[in-house]
């Protein structure tokens, strides 16, 4: 796509919303496999990365050719990637806490979800950003995050809130939530990184022409981000901290920065330059962390990825463990300043990032 011909990334947000828009799940549902279900079955990991691999080349030349043939294969490009998630569940690495359960065979990692994913709720939600509403939101019950923080904690903290949910009845849910008037299906939580292979299994079950959104801490392995990468229409990740030691404190997580930023800029290069998908990043303003968190984090994204929106949110309230433990994360025990929330958006002004129409 020529600069002179590319949108802006508010543009993109309401191309990808619009229900003549061909969503990504749909290309990949078009790509045959290039095996039979018995021999996809019998593929070895290794065979079916590679073909994943090239399957995900031939999704990138197709997404350009929104007016082509695009009927439902079989096999296809989706099988393999539930397939893969599947085998993942063995020793599970959908996240980069890499515990490595066996939540196939009924054992519960670090997030304590179980092969089965729970729903909390799912809902027509009006109160996320403004041109993603009405939102079909899907809540998850747990989470691989530990903030002391949360806002969540009913659903992050108890991963048997809510009812059972299969790849049919989430699917049902999603159709249910677009016949209702939603323009995206909002998969959050707690976090939706544990339930991956059952939002993937549940595409294929989905008709209605509304984009698939991933609202997450953003904390997924690499592999975990291929299996998604073809089949997200909006990208709807949160950018927390802009250093490991914050990250570590409040949240329980190692390496945050290495890994968040790069998946993020893996994101924007592969599927937000040519236009593929929207990407907006959310960052929580937090008291007291402006110079060591916010500063680095508005700066990297103008840099690295000047094609995001940024939600620079000041809601942020003491919840959780901080009201519980008020001495231990006194630095947090209050609202942000409004000089403090002034002075990022002020910062992302001056850097040329777009904020305001999602803020």
């Amino acid at each position: 796509m020529s600069m002179a011909n590319k949108p802006s990334a508010l543009q993109l947000l309401e191309r990808v919303q619009s229900r003549g828009h061909l969503k990504n799940h749909f290309i990949v549902q078009s790509l045959p496999a290039g095996v039979d279900a018995r021999g996809l079955e019998k593929i070895s990991a290794e065979d079916a990365w590679a073909l994943h691999r090239r399957l995900h080349e031939r999704f990138i030349e197709k997404r350009g050719d929104t007016g082509g043939h695009h009927e439902k294969a079989s096999p296809n490009f989706l099988d393999v990637k539930v397939k893969l998630a599947r085998e993942m569940l063995a020793s599970c690495d959908f996240c980069e806490r890499r515990c490595g359960a066996d939540r196939a065979a009924g054992k519960k990692g670090t997030c304590r979800v179980e092969v089965t994913p729970r729903v909390s709720s799912a809902f027509l939600h009006f109160g996320e950003e403004s041109p993603i509403v009405p939102s079909g939101t899907i809540f998850f019950a747990g989470c691989n995050f530990a903030c002391v923080f949360c806002q969540n904690e009913d659903i992050s903290t108890d991963p048997e809130n809510g009812i059972p949910v299969t790849p049919q009845k989430l699917a049902n849910m999603a159709t249910s939530l677009a016949m209702d008037g939603a323009r995206n299906v909002n998969y959050v939580g707690g976090d939706p990184t544990p339930n991956l292979h059952t939002i993937l299994e549940s595409l294929a079950y989905q008709d209605s022409p509304v984009a698939q959104l991933w609202n997450s801490n953003g904390f997924s392995t690499v592999k975990a981000m291929r299996l998604l990468l073809d089949v997200i229409d909006i990208w709807l990740p949160d950018l927390k901290y802009g250093n490991d030691a914050c990250a570590k404190r409040l949240s329980g997580i190692d390496g945050y920065w290495q890994i968040l930023t790069r998946n993020l800029k893996n994101v924007h290069d592969e599927m937000i330059v040519p236009g593929h998908a929207s990407l907006v990043i959310r960052h929580l303003v937090m008291p007291g962390h402006v110079e060591c968190c916010s500063v680095p984090i508005i700066e990297w994204i103008a840099k690295q990825v000047p094609y995001a929106m940024v939600n620079i949110m000041g809601q942020y309230r003491p919840q959780h463990k901080v009201l519980s433990r008020h001495a231990e994360f006194k630095d947090i025990a209050r609202r942000p300043s409004f000089e403090e929330i002034d002075a990022v958006r002020s910062l992302a002004t001056r850097l040329g990032i777009t904020w305001k129409p999602v803020s």
